[in-house]
């Protein structure tokens, strides 16, 4: 089971590239192959070389780069991409390289070539087609329990599957919307329209409280996902129900694993109604 980098991860890396990229100039920025999911930028290199980057941040599941020449690097580690911080050595996999004036190295490492870069006008960042959609962040004030009575009104699927809408919530993935919903003790099954308001605000508490915990811990441990600095996040070591099938729960009940949207849940029957 491959897993790709979820919310947290996206803003562990952004953290620890923020270290290292604000106020810096970039005096090389090399693209070392033409395409990952789809064709990188042509002029990537001449835009980006020279430039100093002013801001670094995060919209859903994508990482934003920003420049004084009003130029923004959004990228997306795809399933087995992460930034590395003055990498050893610099390999087949690594496609984008990037050095700054004061002499750090980063390398964009994608070994399945599942990610993505791409490079917009900064006053054109929110009207990119794929964030023009989204819903609210998880992490703002904007998701609450009106905003999901809102957006579940009269909604027969499952609860599980509404949280994985991006146009609902933005960048919440498989994981922690599993661990979001037990700790809210809902059901992955029940129909989003017939949650009370009552338990949608707990369930907004509960994404927000996951994701920070999340994030304080560097992410989870993912497969190939490592922070640029190359420590594994720990999360992983906390999770209530994700990937622990057949194993108690602290209610007594037992954690169960069914398949909803080709993906996996988790959690326990006994306290998720």
């Amino acid at each position: 089971m491959r897993l790709m980098p979820e919310l947290p991860e996206v803003e562990t890396t952004v953290r620890g590239l923020e270290r290292v990229l604000l106020g810096r100039q970039l005096v090389r920025v090399e693209p070392r192959r033409a395409d990952l999911r789809r064709t990188m930028p042509v002029d990537l290199r001449q835009r980006m070389t020279g430039a100093r980057v002013t801001g670094l941040g995060r919209r859903a599941k994508y990482g934003l780069i920003e420049t004084d020449r009003d130029d923004t690097l959004i990228f997306h580690l795809g399933m087995s991409g992460h930034w590395r911080i003055n990498p050893r050595d610099i390999g087949a996999h690594d496609h984008l390289i990037i050095e700054t004036d004061d002499g750090a190295t980063l390398s964009l490492k994608d070994p399945r070539r599942f990610g993505s870069l791409d490079l917009m006008p900064t006053n054109e960042v929110a009207e990119w087609p794929p964030f023009k959609a989204l819903g609210p962040e998880p992490l703002g004030d904007a998701l609450s329990g009106s905003w999901f009575r809102r957006a579940f009104a009269g909604r027969s699927a499952a609860v599980k599957l509404l949280l994985l809408d991006q146009r609902i919530v933005a960048g919440l993935g498989n994981i922690y919307a599993c661990e979001a919903l037990y700790r809210a003790g809902i059901s992955p099954v029940r129909a989003g329209g017939s949650l009370t308001l009552p338990r949608l605000k707990r369930l907004a508490a509960a994404i927000r409280e996951v994701l920070d915990e999340a994030i304080a811990a560097g992410g989870s441990s993912l497969r190939n996902f490592m922070s640029p600095d190359g420590e594994l996040g720990y999360f992983s070591k906390q999770f209530a129900v994700y990937d622990r099938e057949g194993e108690p729960c602290g209610c007594g009940g037992m954690v169960k694993r069914i398949v909803q949207g080709g993906r996996s849940t988790f959690y326990c029957p006994r306290c998720q109604r």
